[in-house]
């Protein structure tokens, strides 16, 4: 499938966000308090792309949360239209996009023009944020711990409440998805 039709199949962010079990209460809270910076000179030359993005995701990820209400606040802006796929079940598309060559990891934000073709990749998350999920794992014991599991799980509850709560890191995922749109010619 072309990437066009991968948009046209693709849900409006509404439908995608009322459908949320979980992490959906996360979302909505960064969405309603995250406020762009001033950056009409950067909106506006996005917007006079006509760009569109297809975003894969799954709502249980804490990246998707903390990242597609940064990117819809942009895409308000920009007037760029966002649709969302669900990475399980659009495992054709999401083998196109593995990071590092190997993981299914999201959200991943293909960025296309009115031609559908692809001009910009996003994700899964800002290189700051990376640098704070890779301190957090280093400090998890070895995968053969008796304790790993409960570990993990307490790690990845912090995670996600610091990516909900931390507003330092809705702007660093901002100021990386802007580098990124800021690359396309």
């Amino acid at each position: 499938m072309t990437l066009n039709q991968w948009f046209e199949q693709a849900m409006q962010a509404d439908d995608y966000i009322e459908s949320m079990k979980q992490n959906k209460d996360g979302l909505l809270h960064i969405y309603d308090n995250f406020n762009l910076p001033e950056d009409e000179a950067f909106f506006e030359k996005i917007a006079s792309k006509k760009l569109r993005a297809i975003v894969l995701t799954e709502d249980w990820c804490g990246d998707a949360m903390l990242n597609v209400p940064i990117l819809l606040r942009i895409s308000e802006k920009a007037n760029l239209e966002v649709r969302m796929l669900l990475r399980d079940d659009n495992l054709e598309l999401m083998d196109q996009y593995l990071t590092n060559g190997t993981a299914r990891s999201i959200p991943i934000f293909i960025f296309i023009n009115e031609a559908g073709e692809e001009v910009a990749k996003w994700g899964p998350r800002a290189a700051k944020l990376q640098d704070f999920v890779d301190e957090s794992r280093a400090a998890l014991p070895p995968k053969d711990a008796p304790d790993h599991e409960d570990k993990a799980k307490e790690m990845y509850t912090f995670i996600g409440k610091s990516f909900r709560d931390n507003t330092e890191f809705w702007h660093d995922v901002y100021e990386s998805i802007k580098q990124e749109l800021e690359s396309i010619n």
